[in-house]
């Protein structure tokens, strides 16, 4: 797989903003206190959470799932997002730090033509390739993607 065109990074607030946030696609989201907003994204150490969807509401949709479980305003939305509460309680704290890179897929979700089909896997893809891509790198999952490790809250 050639590397993914991911876009560049945002601040959490501004995640609505980017570029083919309503297709479904594969997400990263880093926790630095360096602004590293409109960086290109790289494979790097920040990086604490892979995530995808190929749901209908995209990439936006997803996105707010996690952040209305960061936010305590709704419990078991995002899973992913409840083991970032173990450690990260404070949401205005923590959102100071939160960027996040998206790689969008367009395609369209609700059909069964094979070329959206493939585009759906190649999705799910991704996410496993930015794992593999990630533990080669650095040896290990990404912090909240180890379920092992990061137990939920």
């Amino acid at each position: 797989m050639k590397n993914p065109k991911f876009s560049r990074w945002v601040r959490w607030e501004d995640r609505g903003k980017i570029d083919g946030i309503k297709n479904p696609g594969v997400y990263a989201i880093a926790i630095t206190t360096k602004n590293i907003s409109e960086t290109p994204f790289l494979f790097n150490d920040k990086i604490v959470y892979f995530g995808m969807t190929n749901s209908g509401g995209g990439l936006q949709a997803r996105l707010n799932q996690f952040n209305y479980t960061i936010a305590q305003k709704k419990r078991s939305v995002h899973g992913g997002a409840e083991r970032f509460l173990y450690k990260y309680n404070n949401y205005s704290k923590l959102i100071k730090k939160l960027f996040v890179s998206v790689c969008a897929v367009e395609c369209d979700v609700k059909s069964n033509c094979p070329q959206d089909l493939s585009k759906m896997g190649d999705v799910a893809k991704l996410e496993y390739y930015c794992f593999a891509k990630y533990v080669d790198k650095f040896k290990k999952l990404p912090e909240f993607n180890d379920k092992k490790k990061s137990p939920k809250k």
